[in-house]
């Protein structure tokens, strides 16, 4: 599988103008990003990929030039590309260190995460991923059913199950998610999480989960907020994240519309996080 790599620069640099325009290529099929000095560096798979649709970019920033440096890598060069230019050991909250095979264990943490990021989305880097893993060690999920929604590299649902779940479906859209999810799984040699490969319409009717970890773009979540809000059993709980601030009152009307009500809220970087409940 071949994957275009596009190399993006701001100048002058401005996070938020980064953040807009990182948000918008996630539109287009790139779903992995790796922030540099200057800019960043996004991912997508060549059959996400359009020729030409880059060019629309600059339209969604004011006071910045942008430059853009287009790229084509091999699926083989990935471990190497993370292990020498970017994936370094990460700590959330003080309690969980996400590290990749290459690198030595720390006994000191209460959780340790090993991922082997590929090319999927999710290693903690992203504030997205850090709000989702925070609020999965803030939160007593002991014995509980949870559904992993756009699991990407299943670091939640491995996480759900170190922290006192019963039971894990990851789901993803992508073969890439689905197989280094597998590939997760098995480095961190944990049981009782089941990977499912499909979109929101593998999840069926029935009530089955206490929980729904979802951490998605703004569109998805909208859209099939009805099919997850569907497999939540009475009482039971959903963590949402991939949106910016300016979304997430799109994002809550919709859960809302389907019996799910606000507890709590984090921000970081611009980026939200909602928990929410079922009536």
């Amino acid at each position: 599988m071949q994957y275009k790599k596009v190399t993006v620069v701001l100048t002058p640099y401005d996070e938020t103008a980064s953040d807009i325009v990182m948000a918008q290529m996630g539109e287009l099929g790139f779903d992995s990003f790796e922030e540099t000095e200057g800019g960043f560096i996004g991912y997508a798979q060549i059959s996400n990929y359009t020729e030409g649709t880059l060019a629309t970019l600059s339209t969604y920033v004011e006071g910045v030039s942008m430059t853009i440096e287009e790229d084509i890598i091999e699926d083989q060069d990935w471990n190497k590309e993370w292990e020498e230019n970017y994936f370094k050991p990460i700590v959330i909250g003080g309690k969980c260190r996400i590290r990749s095979p290459f690198h030595e264990a720390d006994p000191s943490m209460q959780y340790e995460i090993i991922i082997n990021p590929q090319m999927s989305f999710g290693t903690g880097y992203h504030e997205t991923t850090t709000m989702m893993m925070e609020y999965l060690m803030e939160k007593d999920i002991t014995g509980k059913s949870v559904l992993d929604m756009g699991c990407g590299t299943g670091i939640l649902g491995i996480m759900a199950i170190m922290r006192g779940a019963q039971a894990v479906d990851c789901v993803d859209i992508d073969e890439w998610c689905y197989n280094n999810t597998l590939e997760n799984i098995s480095l961190n040699s944990l049981n009782g999480i089941t990977t499912i490969l499909g979109g929101a319409e593998v999840l069926g009717k029935e009530p089955k989960y206490d929980l729904v970890v979802a951490n998605i773009n703004r569109n998805i979540l909208t859209r099939d907020m009805h099919l997850y809000a569907q497999t939540l059993k009475p009482g039971a709980q959903m963590m949402l994240s991939g949106f910016y601030s300016e979304d997430a009152d799109i994002v809550l009307k919709e859960a809302q519309r389907f019996g799910l009500s606000l507890v709590e809220k984090k921000v970081m970087n611009n980026w939200n996080g909602l928990f929410l409940q079922k009536d």
